[in-house]
């Protein structure tokens, strides 16, 4: 993590407020932090964007409406007056606020080069600054992250208490959807347009953002009759056969996987859901060419280890690897909580690890995050290196023999990770 506090934020509105801005994260010394997950050189702007589908959306039901997103969008920047704050609820509609380092609107910082664009998707339910440490993260290393609030499927659009699932066919339908069309709004919007480089993308995903990054780069759902029906509540059975061919899709909604963009260079699946209940195609699946990091907690039981580890196994890119997090259940990705969710395990419990401390989760994933995006989208060779680390963390001695480190990390802070290779 950052050896200065880094703190960012939620549902930007405004700088003030009534209420209290908090900040996250200790200041801890870098020695214990993996090399990564230092901030990078740029200053970091931050932006609220809201983008439409210009000819709507269709739901689970062949019904057209309108759609529209919200997103929070990092960048490299200049300096700018002040610094963000940003409001956002818990599950039961607990109101907080976090203090973000970002300059609220700064200007685009000038470079010699266009910047990569990373799109970051939350899980089922959240919002859209659920990992903003990875967003001012890559914006400070020279990437433009854009975060999406995927509509009918945040805590504040959902209900969690009184009816869960409200939001769940719409986030299975939509969720690759609205990541292909936040790339392509970022591409086209006029404060970015002339900064970015929309060829070169990578997709980060948790949990259903996850289930979607898989699909986006090129995995096709394969929802039988039964599933359909019960991941949708569809109760009609004449509706059924049209609600499975709605949600049978790949990369963005289309028919087939030869429609995925050549733009995606890498995917983070954070805890991807949906490998448990096998509802991807396996031949498309062996067919992926872009390189997945799969991040999994061993004791996953919401997506499920051995459902991440089905994705992993059969995802053809030979560049994929799977990073599992030992002794962690589905909360790998989330910021820390903040102090307005040690109310209740309700809401406590879709940010906290009963093992780990989320900090350090955090600075994991920016380090490896950043080693993805810079070995696959920006084609640096030396990161590829950070990401050629196999088998345990440990440092368990071998014939009375300690091993070094795992490259990027000092000796004795790796423990209690494992990556695998194809």
């Amino acid at each position: 993590m950052k050896t200065l506090s880094l703190f960012f934020g939620i549902a930007a509105l405004a700088s003030t407020s009534a209420f209290s801005a908090q900040k996250l994260y200790k200041p801890f010394p870098s020695d214990v932090m993996p090399s990564l997950s230092e901030s990078g050189s740029f200053n970091v702007g931050v932006k609220t964007l809201r983008v439409s589908y210009p000819d709507g959306a269709k739901n689970v039901v062949g019904e057209l409406g309108e759609r529209e997103l919200t997103l929070e969008v990092w960048y490299p920047s200049e300096k700018g007056d002040a610094t963000a704050v940003y409001i956002n609820e818990t599950r039961s509609g607990q109101e907080f606020e976090i203090q973000g380092d970002a300059y609220r609107d700064a200007p685009v910082a000038k470079n010699d080069s266009r910047y990569p664009v990373i799109v970051v998707s939350h899980g089922y339910t959240g919002y859209r600054t659920l990992m903003y440490y990875l967003g001012e993260h890559l914006a400070s290393h020279g990437y433009v992250v854009a975060a999406i609030d995927h509509t009918d499927s945040t805590n504040k659009d959902v209900d969690f208490a009184v009816n869960p699932f409200s939001g769940f066919p719409s986030t299975l339908l939509n969720r690759s959807r609205d990541q292909v069309f936040t790339l392509k709004s970022i591409e086209a919007h006029a404060f970015f347009k002339d900064s970015v480089d929309a060829e070169k993308a990578g997709i980060i995903g948790y949990s259903m953002g996850g289930y979607g990054a898989v699909s986006t780069v090129g995995g096709c759902y394969a929802f039988n009759e039964n599933q359909a029906a019960t991941f949708t509540g569809t109760q009609e059975p004449a509706t059924i056969p049209s609600v499975k061919k709605a949600l049978n899709t790949c990369a963005g909604g289309n028919t087939t996987p030869e429609a995925t963009l050549p733009a995606w260079k890498a995917a983070l699946a954070l805890a991807p859901w949906g490998g448990q209940h096998q509802l991807f195609d396996v031949a498309s699946l062996n067919n992926i060419s872009v390189p997945i990091l799969y991040v999994a907690g061993d004791n996953d039981d919401i997506s499920g280890y051995e459902g991440i580890k089905w994705l992993f196994d059969n995802t053809g890119s030979k560049d994929s690897k799977l990073l599992t997090v030992k002794n962690a259940r589905h909360n790998v990705a989330p910021h820390p909580a903040p102090k307005e969710a040690y109310n209740s395990e309700f809401d406590l419990g879709s940010y906290i690890e009963p093992a780990w401390e989320v900090q350090k989760l955090n600075a994991i994933n920016e380090h490896f995050a950043l080693a993805l995006m810079n070995c696959h989208v920006k084609a640096m060779s030396d990161a590829c290196e950070l990401l050629n680390v196999e088998g345990s963390s440990a440092q368990e001695p071998i014939d009375g023999k300690k091993p070094e480190p795992w490259k990027g990390f000092d000796d004795r802070w790796a423990l209690g990770l494992e990556m695998q290779g194809k």
